[in-house]
C-alpha cells in the first residue's frame, strides 16, 4: 500500500432495520444508497453511491446477524460542507446530537450525532 494513499478504504454500519437505516442515511446525508444484490456472504447491504477513483472511503450499511449497532465502537467521520446542517437533519429524521459544531482550530469543525440505529458517527467539516 502506497504511504499517500489515505488508510480506510472501506467502512460499515451496522443496522438492525434496513430500510429506517437507510432513510435516515439518506435524508441526513442527501446521498443514495443501493441493494446489494449480488451479496455472496448472504447478509443484507446498501452501499453509499461513491467513485473509487477519488480520495477517502465508500461503505455500506449492513444487516448482519452477529453484530449489533452501537454507540461505543469505532467512529466514522462523513465529510460534509457544514456540519452543523447535517447534524440538524439528524436530529429532524430520529437521531441525536451527541456533540454539537465544535471548533477543532485550524483542522475545521467536528459534530457527533446518534444515527437511527444507535450509532455514533462523526460529522467533519472546514466551514
Amino acid at each position: 500500500m502506497s504511504t499517500t494513499q489515505n488508510p480506510v478504504g472501506w467502512f460499515e454500519i451496522h443496522v438492525t432495520d434496513m430500510e429506517r437505516a437507510k432513510k435516515f442515511y439518506e435524508a441526513v446525508f442527501k446521498r443514495s444508497l443501493h441493494q446489494l444484490l449480488d451479496n455472496p456472504l448472504g447478509y443484507e447491504m446498501n452501499v453509499f453511491d461513491g467513485d473509487d477513483s477519488n480520495s477517502g472511503a465508500t461503505g455500506a450499511l449492513i444487516k448482519h446477524p452477529m453484530k449489533q449497532p452501537s454507540h461505543e465502537g469505532t467512529l466514522i467521520y462523513f465529510s460534509c460542507e457544514d456540519c452543523a446542517i447535517e447534524a440538524e437533519r439528524a436530529k429532524d429524521h430520529g437521531g441525536q446530537i451527541f456533540k454539537p459544531k465544535t471548533s477543532i482550530g485550524p483542522h475545521g469543525f467536528i459534530a457527533i450525532i446518534g444515527d437511527s440505529e444507535g450509532n455514533a458517527i462523526g460529522l467533519h467539516s472546514t466551514k
